[in-house]
């Protein structure tokens, strides 16, 4: 069996080519319904279906490239049903960049680890 913390780093590495693939249709299975997401200049985004709209209008910036969530750590609740990972992000335009660390919640649900929320901090 896949140890958690494996499982979420796998979920984290398959969104990270979905968004480089700018395929936001299939980034919303790792979303939680009612996921919230703040932004790194401080904006909230409240549910999976406003995250992926806002995934799908950044797509559709010519000068948009990826976002790059690196997982630095993944700690999980004792009874493993929730768990926090900690990274850094790199967002990445044709002429532009920035950075920061990130939080993400996850939760198992039926089996399977989804974002319940994410926030993101710009520092760079």
């Amino acid at each position: 069996m896949t140890a958690p913390q494996d499982a979420i780093r796998a979920r984290r590495k398959l969104t990270n080519r979905l968004i480089a693939a700018h395929d936001a249709r299939r980034l919303a299975p790792f979303f939680d319904p009612q996921a919230t997401l703040i932004s790194g200049e401080g904006g909230l985004l409240l549910g999976a279906a406003a995250i992926i709209a806002a995934f799908e209008a950044q797509f559709a910036d010519p000068s948009f490239v990826t976002y790059l969530r690196t997982t630095q750590e993944v700690a999980l609740d004792p009874a493993g049903e929730r768990a926090a990972e900690t990274g850094t992000w790199l967002a990445t335009w044709k002429d532009a960049a920035s950075s920061g660390p990130y939080l993400a919640a996850w939760k198992k649900v039926r089996g399977q680890w989804v974002i319940e929320s994410e926030t993101f901090v710009t520092t760079g």
